[in-house]
């Protein structure tokens, strides 16, 4: 248990780590538990070792989480210790450092993936490595935090193509199309990254499924305040949707959780309808088309044949998918 330890530690803080928990180590064991620690500890430097060499970056890092820019992360104890936070942060900064150059028009998604995507920006901005970036955000706080760092904002009234947008997504079926909207901005989502001459996607192993979508995240749909009823059953009896549980987002728009008594508004002052699938959709093409052909509907979260790549971060590391 304490070899393992060591290991787990070594893949976190570094081989800098390693050597201050050996001695501590000696300390504490008897004559016995020494000889057995030395039996061991060759096998357990050369895990150190690994982890280190895999990640420099990473083994001189403070003890705090850092980024780790590397491709692959193949460490069993590294797969223990990664949250989904730290895989996150990996894939929105790996997404940057590889499709964000200086010159660009880039659009800034929304959420908890893309939030690390914007703060690479904004950090490569501040430190040089990248030069003349103007950036459209996809919503309200997206704008906010991208303030917040000095990345120049401007809108696609002024800035029609953009080079690239980055954004998360709540689920990727295996041709890459997504189900987006769950943190309430598909709209403005979808008008910045049909503009982009490359839209990547940034996830967590957590969100692809090889089923198709639809069980395991509902599809949002923004629909007008006017006769909002009356468009949710519209929707819901559309033949693509058979079978689907229509639920009006209640509380904040920026989460399909129900937590207010209020009906939720988009920053675009319109409400939006969850819908709940217990079987995978058969022909998710098929049903964003008709869904967007229902009046009364703004927009929806099926994002069909605008991927360029998806980077997905895994508990082995870092992989990416192209169509």
């Amino acid at each position: 248990a304490r070899n393992e330890l060591i290991c787990k530690r070594s893949s976190l803080f570094g081989l800098r780590k390693v050597l201050p928990l050996y001695l501590y180590l000696d300390q504490t064991l008897n004559p016995q538990q020494k000889r057995e620690k030395m039996r061991v500890s060759t096998s357990s430097l050369f895990c150190a070792l690994a982890c280190a060499l895999a990640s420099p970056a990473a083994a001189f890092a403070p003890s705090s989480v850092a980024f780790r820019p590397v491709s692959t992360i193949t460490s069993s104890s590294l797969k223990m210790a990664l949250t989904q936070d730290e895989l996150k942060k990996m894939v929105g900064y790996k997404s940057v450092d590889d499709y964000v150059k200086s010159g660009m028009v880039v659009g800034l998604g929304t959420g908890s993936t893309a939030y690390y995507a914007v703060e690479r920006v904004g950090q490569l901005l501040k430190d040089g490595t990248l030069t003349d970036i103007v950036a459209i955000p996809t919503s309200v706080r997206t704008k906010e935090q991208a303030e917040e760092l000095g990345i120049p904002l401007v809108t696609l009234d002024t800035h029609s193509k953009l080079d690239v947008a980055i954004d998360g997504a709540d689920e990727v079926d295996p041709d890459l199309n997504l189900v987006k909207g769950g943190g309430g901005a598909l709209l403005r989502e979808k008008m910045v990254e049909v503009c982009a001459d490359k839209f990547i996607v940034i996830v967590d192993e957590s969100k692809i499924t090889e089923k198709g979508l639809g069980p395991g995240f509902p599809v949002p749909v923004e629909i007008t305040p006017f006769c909002h009823e009356h468009t949710m059953r519209t929707v819901a009896n559309l033949p693509s949707c058979k079978g689907c549980n229509p639920v009006l987002r209640m509380g904040s728009s920026s989460s399909n959780v129900n937590d207010g008594d209020e009906i939720a508004v988009t920053d675009n002052g319109n409400y939006i309808v969850d819908l709940h699938f217990e079987e995978p959709i058969a022909d998710a093409p098929l049903m964003a088309s008709e869904i967007k052909n229902v009046v009364g509907v703004v927009d929806h979260g099926l994002f069909c044949g605008l991927t360029t790549a998806v980077i997905i971060a895994g508990s082995d590391g870092i992989s990416v998918k192209e169509p």
